[in-house]
């Protein structure tokens, strides 16, 4: 019973710390939407950046697997639901249809799933890369952007993609100098999934790029650290 009652205390306190700062960020982003009502994508985007770095609180509270594809999961409905009817405004703003939300959701378990009990790392550069590098390039390509470019019916700015390439260089860099320790390969690396992230970006019909971006990411890192390291 003590070994059950201490099980259960060490997974309350995380996901506890966990619950705050998503509440936080929650009532952050339906403060800004009241102070910012021109530009509904910025507080979309402090949503979207702040709820991929709370994989980096799981990693330092040793979150279990199945945790983390639990909240993915319940997320998911809640992204799904939030589709049809809008129960997340601050979130699903920005005046188009898109299953953005639900793929961010989606790409978390899935890697938590892959990757997190044996190579966390991988989970974290996957979900980090879309958080910030799919904020940046959208909050610099709508401010910024003066250059485009078109992919079928999609538009894009040049300035965007170079700050999606530029955040996802530093954030994969970042985490795997970080366990791996500096050295060159990590350096090419992290050019290799810069160009394959910003390539899948530009292309983010109905926000599928909220699930093609970290998947590759991760699974870029993985095998190039196979292959490279």
């Amino acid at each position: 019973m003590n070994y059950i009652s201490e099980s259960a205390s060490g997974l309350l306190y995380p996901l506890i710390l966990v619950f705050i700062y998503l509440a936080f960020l929650v009532f952050l982003a339906e403060t800004l939407k009241r102070f910012i009502t021109e530009d509904p994508e910025l507080t979309r985007k402090i949503v979207h950046i702040g709820s991929g770095n709370v994989i980096l609180l799981a990693w330092w509270l040793k979150i279990s697997t199945i945790v983390i594809v639990a909240a993915a999961a319940i997320a998911s409905i809640i992204a799904l639901i939030s589709y049809f009817i809008p129960i997340l405004p601050s979130i699903n703003s920005v005046g188009r249809k898109s299953l953005g939300t639900l793929f961010y959701a989606l790409s978390i378990g899935i890697l938590a799933s892959w990757f997190w009990q044996d190579r966390p790392q991988y989970t974290a550069v996957g979900i980090l890369v879309m958080a910030w590098g799919d904020g940046m390039a959208a909050i610099i390509g709508q401010r910024f952007g003066k250059h485009t470019y078109h992919i079928f019916a999609i538009t894009k700015s040049w300035e965007g993609s170079l700050a999606m390439a530029i955040a996802t260089f530093i954030v994969t860099s970042t985490i795997l100098w970080a366990v791996e320790g500096i050295n060159w390969q990590i350096g090419l690396i992290s050019i290799i999934t810069a160009l394959i992230a910003t390539s899948l970006e530009a292309f983010s019909k109905l926000g599928i790029d909220n699930l093609t971006v970290p998947l590759a990411s991760a699974i870029c890192c993985f095998l190039c650290s196979q292959i490279i390291i």
